[in-house]
């Protein structure tokens, strides 16, 4: 057991950060909607009937979605464009290990490697396509929890309500969408322009601490 938590602790603490930070978010937002319930003269709701709400989906998913698009656009970006010094960046004047075409005679490959045929294929490209997979699943759920929040505000205020053709087309989703994607790009933007200067002792995301900021590239 100590050898699985040892080996597994970076995912293993991010795991646990995310389960705090969900219940956190869980708590604020169970007693931030039954307040605006309240306001509007409807009864709250319990915990269980919270999870299936507009208001959790719609939060929770309209940032699932744009971690996942920022990470898929970031893999596929680091295959063809470079960042001279920046440690997330590969070197295109020297022939890189991820660039190289899969062997079976290297020893403890994939089985996927072994396989071949459309196996390989998809499994060359796997952490691309699922990412963008889960971006589209969170984008979908993100759009139906917010379509949902909308409705139920409209209804309370005996309003007609939204479809899914015309909210599509509306401004709500949209700027939901927008506000989390522009703040994922300028992390990815900060992270790549200040790994070239600055460092971080130990951090397979920094370049050893007396590495020139050139490094990457020539």
């Amino acid at each position: 057991m100590k050898k699985i938590i040892t080996n597994n602790s970076l995912s293993l603490a991010f795991l646990l950060l995310f389960v705090l930070a969900i219940i956190g978010q869980t708590f604020f937002g169970l007693a931030q909607y039954n307040e605006q319930r309240i306001e509007d003269h409807v009864n709250p709701v319990s915990l269980l009937q919270y999870f299936s709400t507009g208001h959790f989906l719609e939060a929770t998913f309209e940032n699932w979605e744009s971690e996942f698009l920022q990470m898929a656009l970031f893999v596929i970006f680091t295959i063809f464009l470079q960042q001279k010094g920046s440690s997330e960046s590969k070197d295109f004047h020297k022939k890189e290990d991820v660039d190289r075409e899969p062997s079976v005679l290297r020893r403890h490959v994939p089985w996927p490697v072994k396989k071949g045929g459309w196996i390989l294929i998809f499994y060359k490209h796997s952490l691309t396509l699922v990412l963008l997979m889960l971006f589209a699943l969170s984008f979908v759920v993100h759009f139906y929890g917010s379509l949902k929040e909308e409705n139920e505000k409209l209804a309370l205020h005996h309003k007609p309500l939204e479809t899914v053709s015309s909210f599509i087309g509306s401004s709500k989703i949209w700027f939901e969408s927008f506000q989390n994607w522009q703040s994922e790009f300028l992390s990815v933007f900060a992270i790549i322009v200040l790994s070239i200067f600055l460092r971080q002792q130990g951090s397979s995301q920094s370049k050893p601490v007396d590495a020139p900021d050139n490094q990457t590239g020539e």
